[in-house]
């Protein structure tokens, strides 16, 4: 018997989704719905017999196991009043938005892999839900894509560029020119910038993971390089296609007097400039977390809090910005940086 909202679903993600389903033994006489209305969770009957009383009169017995025990007990229509576990039950939740997110990306990615008339001749297209990294659970919950507009999925999908690479390769060189945006399907990959003279290792990538993204939203050089540890699968996105899929929709921009609104409301100035300019002309209660370490704050910043990051120009704010966007954070940019609300302090 399978549960209809996962009837579409791959082996692997169904594996995947058992890690986040929680299992609990009812035991008999209990209202189970009653006890769970205010929960954004699905509820399955997986053993047992229960009753369920409708609002609009009537009675129906459902059986774990049974073609009606597919369906999620509390999202019942008609509209059920009470339930009645008639022997114990065992019942697992799945959180909605987990269901919502599934459904949306490996229907969008289904039709991705076969193209809308069919696949291509000699191209069987890429089946973008087999790939666990890019498409996990946590990355699509968490990750880049967490806030991506459902209508942008299709078309993402169908302008990514998967590509080998070898141990050893250099994907981005520092100093270059930005020109491609990539996430890590497989494998690792080592950061590492030259200071002083010194090559030093700055961290380690690894599935899921995102890189690239710093130059193309500044519109600068490349700050680091990046390389493989051994072979690995990337999936790689032009630079305009980058924009106009991920950097604007994850880009929130607020003019002065708005962004002062929020801080008043609780919000945080977020300086991502060096410190030495941080000290000189900080604004009230900002913290300060230069571009550079944006990425070894994602574990100790607050995710409760909203943030507003702000530089000089706008430049590296837009950077960290969209660093923390796509980690999901709650965050936007003061638009035009410092040198726009000159005069307005």
């Amino acid at each position: 018997m399978g549960l209809a909202p996962l009837m579409g679903l791959s082996a692997e993600r169904l594996a995947e989704l058992a890690t986040m389903v929680e299992l609990e033994r009812v035991k008999r006489g209990t209202d189970v719905l009653a006890e769970r209305a205010a929960e954004r969770r699905s509820l399955f009957l997986i053993s047992g017999e229960m009753l369920f009383a409708f609002a609009k009169g009537g009675t129906l017995v459902v059986v774990g196991g049974s073609e009606e025990a597919r369906a999620a007990i509390n999202r019942r229509t008609p509209a059920v009043a009470r339930s009645r576990a008639i022997t114990d039950v065992d019942v697992i939740a799945i959180d909605d938005e987990v269901l919502d997110i599934l459904a949306t990306w490996d229907e969008l990615a289904a039709v991705s892999a076969v193209g809308e008339t069919g696949p291509e001749p000699g191209s069987p297209g890429t089946d973008w839900r087999l790939l666990s990294g890019m498409f996990s659970i946590s990355s699509l919950r968490s990750g880049v894509f967490a806030q991506l507009p459902a209508a942008h999925i299709d078309t993402l999908l169908k302008r990514f560029e998967r590509i080998p690479v070898r141990r050893g390769e250099v994907v981005i060189r520092e100093g270059g020119d930005g020109d491609y945006y990539y996430v890590i399907e497989s494998g690792r990959f080592r950061v590492e910038r030259v200071v002083g003279g010194v090559t030093m290792e700055l961290a380690e990538l690894k599935s899921g993971d995102a890189f690239g993204e710093e130059a193309l939203v500044s519109e600068a050089k490349r700050n680091a390089t990046v390389i493989a540890r051994g072979d690995a699968q990337l999936l790689r996105l032009a630079k305009s296609d980058f924009n106009e899929l991920l950097r604007e929709p994850l880009m929130r921009r607020l003019a002065w007097d708005e962004a002062c609104a929020r801080v008043a409301a609780g919000a945080v100035w977020l300086d991502v400039r060096y410190p030495s300019e941080y000290q000189y002309d900080k604004l009230p209660g900002a913290i300060n977390v230069p571009l550079a370490e944006v990425r070894n704050t994602f574990a100790s910043m607050d995710r409760s809090r909203e943030y507003i990051v702000y530089c000089q120009s706008g430049r590296r704010s837009a950077a960290a910005c969209f660093l923390y966007a796509q980690r999901a954070f709650h965050v936007s940019m003061l638009d035009g940086g410092l040198w726009a609300a000159a005069g307005r302090r």
